[in-house]
């Protein structure tokens, strides 16, 4: 039975908020209460801010001992474990985030918790708060403690900008984490289980922690902001996610979490081989009809699907842009480029570096196959941001080369006609089509179609991507692949290459 608020009244934000925060302010005395949870996070919040003050004196007079030169050094050690110091805390309490829900079901107290008169998103939102408010309290008592001591002992004390850079640094990041986990919290059926999940959480964000130590030591500060900004992007896709997906009803009944492999393939199938708008009907499917899939799935998809391939369209023109952009900044010196004496043995050449594919059809077919495969494996692990960067790559190359081209006297758009159009005519609308059918595969995951869960959600935009890349992406890459490197070669040398 629904316990949630009727759609029919009209509740205000400030209402909504309100019902949030009292499941909030119930967590949070729960929580506080439990002297086995308080005192870890109290006591090792604590002292590692003390650990972290004794390493950075000695790793200091370390560096100071072999030289001035290495004074550098020791000045951005601060700054890095000043953001370690905020971390830390908040990956040891990012178990309160794992247990919002699961633990709750398996102590008996969820039932209750799931009966209260508020709407799904106001009892998610309140439950996210809470475990988000002790790992950011932790994270802030951690790094007080930390820069009281180094202005005790260093005379150290960053920088207003930098303090509020570290500051935003670590609360993005522990918000990310805890709406993941309690995405993982609500779609698993044991406290085991979202414990071994919380691995795919807390290896990322440390991978990315080191990036930002990386940046820290060369000084790239700036670097942080796109990084805070992408992680507050990060966030309100996973609490988009985390609402979307929520379902008290299916928290109760969930028991066991089973993989079966043969319904999966089943359900795949039926997605598969159904006409697209047959795809969610359950039972029997039909058989293979290649006919009816050129001639009706390809265009309805196509016709249907129409939105997210436009984001790719406008995402490669921002692209090209970029690289225009990015020419006037790093021009190239005159003479780098010498276009009207191309020898003759030019496309020969090709093969001799080692970094791009063998010049030939099936080298050329198989880089671009491989590399749009990549994108719809990518696309499950990144919300479908992947895809768009893989192919914003090249496109960004060819804005910035033309854009060298018209600076050093050619004609950019002879340049791009003959060494892009004759096969890029071809090969580029097979790469928009492929990934804006992998951006669906990430926005299933964060909004799966109405009436699916997300691994059905999933399902379906896998197989869309699957027909859709079969039945005309791989056809028109073997055939821009024949063009490539028998066509476009004859172009470039006509129009640029030495004639005897």
């Amino acid at each position: 039975m629904d316990t949630s608020l009727p759609e029919s009244k009209e509740i205000t934000l400030r209402e909504r908020l309100y019902l949030a925060l009292v499941v909030t302010r119930r967590e949070l005395r729960d929580s506080l209460r439990d002297w086995r949870i308080t005192t870890p996070i109290f006591i090792l919040t604590l002292l590692f801010p003390f650990l972290m003050n004794f390493t950075a004196g000695m790793a200091r007079d370390f560096v100071l001992h072999y030289g001035g030169q290495n004074a550098l050094i020791a000045e951005r050690l601060n700054p890095f474990l000043l953001m370690i110091v905020g971390f830390f805390p908040v990956t040891f309490s990012l178990v309160l985030a794992l247990e919002t829900f699961v633990g709750e079901k398996e102590r008996g107290s969820l039932e209750p918790l799931l009966s209260m008169p508020i709407s799904d998103g106001e009892l998610y939102l309140g439950k996210m708060l809470a475990a988000l408010i002790l790992p950011l309290a932790a994270s802030y008592l951690a790094i007080s403690v930390y820069l009281t001591g180094m202005v005790l002992s260093a005379g150290w004390l960053p920088e207003g900008l930098m303090l509020l850079q570290m500051l935003l640094l670590n609360s993005m990041e522990a918000s990310v984490m805890v709406s993941a986990a309690v995405i993982v919290s609500s779609q698993t059926s044991s406290v085991r289980a979202a414990n071994l999940l919380a691995s795919f959480i807390i290896i990322p964000m440390a991978l990315l922690v080191q990036a930002e130590s990386i940046l820290l030591f060369w000084g790239q500060y700036d670097v942080l902001w796109w990084i805070i900004a992408a992680l507050g992007v990060a966030n309100l896709i996973l609490v988009r996610m985390g609402i979307r997906i929520f379902n008290r009803e299916e928290i109760l009944a969930r028991e066991v979490d089973e993989l079966n492999l043969r319904s999966v393939l089943r359900d795949f199938l039926g997605y598969f081989l159904r006409p697209p708008e047959q795809a969610l009907q359950r039972g029997t499917y039909p058989p293979p009809d290649l006919k009816r899939m050129l001639c009706h799935d390809i265009p309805h998809m196509l016709r249907t699907h129409w939105p997210s391939l436009a984001v790719v369209l406008l995402t490669l023109v921002g692209a090209v842009a970029l690289g225009v952009s990015s020419a006037a900044q790093w021009p190239l010196p005159e003479g780098a480029i010498r276009l009207d004496t191309l020898p003759q043995d030019t496309f020969e050449r090709v093969p001799q570096l080692g970094f791009l594919p063998r010049f030939s059809v099936t080298g050329v077919f198989f880089n671009n196959l491989r590399a749009l495969a990549l994108a719809g494996l990518l696309a499950l692990f990144s919300f479908g941001v992947m895809p768009l960067v893989l192919l914003m790559a090249p496109l960004a190359l060819v804005g910035f080369f033309a854009a060298q081209v018209a600076a050093l006297g050619y004609s950019p758009l002879v340049f791009v006609a003959t060494f892009i159009l004759p096969h890029g005519i071809i090969e580029l609308p097979a790469a928009i089509i492929a990934t804006g059918f992998a951006l669906r595969i990430g926005a299933a995951l964060v909004s799966p179609p109405f009436g699916l869960d997300v691994g059905q959600g999933i399902l379906l935009a896998l197989a869309d991507f699957l027909k859709m890349f079969l039945l005309l992406v791989v056809p028109l890459l073997f055939l821009a692949a024949i063009l490539e490197v028998e066509l476009t070669p004859q172009i470039v040398l006509a129009v640029y290459g030495v004639h005897s």
